[in-house]
This record gives C-alpha cells, structure tokens and sequence, in this order.
C-alpha cells in the first residue's frame, strides 16, 4: 500500500474512532434519565443487547469466517469476557464517582494499558507522535478528574470520600478491560479476520455473557417508557452504531491510537454534564479538555513527510519510497 493511501485510511479510522467517541460521550447523561435503573442493568442492557445486535447483523460474515475465529478462540473469549466486564464498571465507576469522574478515569487511563499490553504481547514501539499526544491527553484528563473531584468533596449533594475511591478503582478496571477488548479486535482483524466479523464475534460472545446479569437487575427498564427508552438508545446508538465505527476504525489504526483518540468521549461526557445535568465544571476542568482537544490534534495531523509529498509535484510523488513515513504512523507505531 502506497503512504498517502495508508495515511488517507489511517485519517478515515481516525474519524470513525472520534465519531464513535462522540457516541459514547453521551452515555453517562442518558443514564441519568433513568434515575431508577441501576448501573448493572444500564452496562448489560447497553452493552449486552448491543452486542448480540452486532453478532446478528455480522453472522454471514462470522459463519464465512468461523475457521478462522476457531483457531483464535483464546483471543475471541478474552475479548469477550473484556467486553462484558468493561461496562458494569464503567457504569458502576459513574454511579459512584459521578459521570465526568468516571468517565474521565475510565477512557483516561485506556491508552496507558493499552500501551502496556501492546508492549507486552506484541513487542510493540509507540510513536513519539503517539508519545507526546498520550502526554497531553492523560495530563489533561487528569485535571478534568481533579477539578471534579474538588468540586465533588465540596459539594454535600455528592457521593462520599470511600464511593467516590471505589469508584476510581472500578474505573481503572473499566479501562483495563477497555484496552484489552480493543486490543483482542485489533489482533483479530490483523490476522485477516473482517472487522464486522471479529467485532460480532467477541461482543456477541461477550453479550451472551451478559444477560444472565441483565435478567436479574433490568426489571426497572421496563418499569417505564423513559427507563425503556433510555436503554433502547444506549444498546442502539452509542453501542451498536458506536462499535461499529470503532470497528471500522481499528481496522486502520492499532488499538493504541484507538483508545487514546477516544480521549474525546470523556470531554464530551464533561460538556454534557455542565450543558444538560447541570454538573460545574471548574476552570481546571476546561483546561483539561482544551488538553485533550491537543491530545487529537497531535494525533490526526497530517506527519511532515506527508505535508511535502502534497506540495510536491505529482510526478515526483510517484517516484517517492512508498515506505516514507506519512500519517500512516498511526498505523505503524513501530516507527520511532
């Protein structure tokens, strides 16, 4: 593949990881229209249903490819078990910490074990591009958390010291299983599996996992229309057609990039809070999320060497080495 084809598709996973992230971002305020519902039921009817939609739409693709996925069973049943373990601490992180909070520690703190298990398993090299937007993303979700949790000790109306550190704790679970499921999707579709089918795979598996939890604390989803309504845009929209974008996205772009790239959803979790929960946001809090907008930016520019080939003419570009780095580093965090 010639480098400015592999940057144009890194910069298209790129889009369809933010616009996935965006998706997410509106997770934590929807639930707090279904104030009766707990955080179990809201993560298993999300995810769950989510990804049994998703195993349903992609069971052509996963029966053509079945050989396949069997002989990467240990890689699909660890996503799975990462995919129905993510989301009852991640809601379980919000419900306790608050929505900006455990969102913020939850997606925050994924590119760093992503990082971690990609260094470990697949002996991988990140970017200094990867490097320096990771630097401004963490740093920048951290002063998102710690404005928010001054603001929570201040606030009597908040949860107490001891649930807001569960929390915490529930939210680096989150991240942890977040970055391992991205991981074990990447991993699937580099070994020439579709993404539709490696992503109906694990999350229908990891789906199945989660109804028996959905059976025993979703009665309030049915308690009312807004309860109802509320998980019915949560399995749909941010799981079902979120995923789907994510999977599009890491189909280009290497699970590191992906979960550091979806340090967007906790600034749009941030913004949603402040704009129709009603949550206060200090000026730490901005700067954090003026950060992460510095965290993408850094990852989505196009890198110096694509720049020139696009000033050159067109005829010195076709003699160009097609290896030369361009954005396609997204792809190759190899390169150092």
């Amino acid at each position: 593949m010639k480098g400015s084809e592999r940057g144009r598709n890194a910069g298209i996973g790129a889009l369809c990881v933010l616009a996935a992230s965006v998706l997410w971002g509106t997770t934590g305020t929807a639930a707090t229209f279904a104030p009766d519902v707990g955080p179990l039921a809201i993560g298993a009817v999300a995810m769950g249903l989510g990804g049994l939609l998703q195993a349903l739409v992609a069971v052509r693709q996963i029966t053509r490819h079945a050989a396949r996925l069997r002989d990467q069973h240990g890689t699909v049943l660890l996503g799975a078990v990462a995919v129905a373990v993510y989301p009852l601490a991640f809601y379980s992180s919000m419900h306790l910490a608050g929505v900006a909070v455990g969102t913020v520690v939850s997606i925050g703190t994924a590119p760093l074990a992503s990082a971690v298990i990609e260094r470990v398993l697949d002996r991988r090299r990140l970017t200094r591009r990867w490097t320096l937007a990771a630097t401004f993303g963490l740093l920048g979700t951290t002063l998102l958390c710690v404005a928010e949790a001054a603001h929570a000790a201040d606030d009597a109306a908040q949860a107490s010291v001891a649930a807001t550190v569960l929390g915490i704790g529930l939210g680096l679970v989150a991240a942890a299983t977040y970055a391992l499921y991205s991981w074990a999707a990447h991993r699937l579709i580099t070994r020439q599996i579709p993404s539709r089918a490696a992503m109906g795979a694990v999350f229908g598996l990891g789906g199945l996992l989660l109804v028996p939890v959905l059976l025993v604390t979703g009665a309030p989803l049915i308690g009312s229309w807004s309860n109802a309504a509320v998980g019915t845009y949560m399995a749909l929209i941010p799981m079902f057609a979120g995923y789907v974008l994510f999977g599009w996205g890491l189909t280009h772009v290497p699970a590191s990039t992906a979960t550091t790239l979806s340090l967007l959803e906790p600034a749009v979790a941030a913004v949603l809070a402040v704009l129709v929960v009603g949550e206060r946001l200090p000026a730490a809090g901005w700067t954090g999320i003026a950060l992460v907008i510095a965290c993408l930016a850094v990852l989505t520019a196009p890198a110096p060497a694509a720049r020139r080939r696009q000033q050159r003419p067109r005829d010195a570009v076709a003699g160009d080495d097609a290896g030369e780095a361009t954005q396609g580093d997204l792809v190759r965090p190899g390169v150092t």
